[in-house]
């Protein structure tokens, strides 16, 4: 019995990521000292633009913080900061039938992300971050472009998530 139970610790604590301060059940590997994040607004600079892509990445990166992490949200200048522009949103063909038919179209959203990290200076960065997501051509892209958005926003964020808040 004793045994079993130490299996099962050891289990769950393996599923842990130790880190300086602590740990964290979600990857995150944030210093103790961090106490604020902020998220200024990425203007939508590419060719092609969704209208409402910019409000809600802006809103999804400020709510994976906020319910990941003890980081309490602040206006600006927090001690991990997020700001940057949308570069890229394109529709392309992702695949062709025999006949020379497009069978799937391809969207794909990229970010330009300038993190500062106050506290651990080292840990800041500049990187663009791509996401797609692929869709029946016979659709039309202004019928489920929310949709599309919704998912592809998704693992943008949780991309910058993990490059801001983990250490591997």
């Amino acid at each position: 019995m004793c045994a079993l139970a130490l299996i099962l610790c050891s289990t769950l604590l393996s599923g842990c990521i130790f880190m300086k301060g602590g740990y964290s059940f979600t990857g995150a590997s944030i210093p103790d000292a961090a106490k604020t994040f902020s998220v200024a607004y990425f203007p939508n600079n590419a060719p092609m633009v969704s209208p409402t892509l910019s409000t809600a990445f802006v809103e999804a990166l400020k709510d994976k913080f906020s319910r990941q992490t003890k980081l309490q949200l602040v206006e600006s200048d927090g001690d991990f900061a997020f700001e940057g522009e949308i570069i890229g949103y394109s529709s392309t063909t992702a695949s062709v039938s025999s006949d020379n038919y497009a069978l799937l179209n391809r969207l794909t959203i990229t970010v330009k992300v300038r993190f500062t990290n106050k506290i651990e200076p080292k840990q800041s960065f500049n990187q663009n971050f791509s996401a797609f997501t692929e869709y029946d051509s016979s659709q039309l892209l202004t019928d489920i472009q929310s949709s599309l958005d919704e998912e592809i926003i998704k693992q943008l964020v949780t991309d910058i998530f993990q490059a801001a808040a983990s250490n591997w």
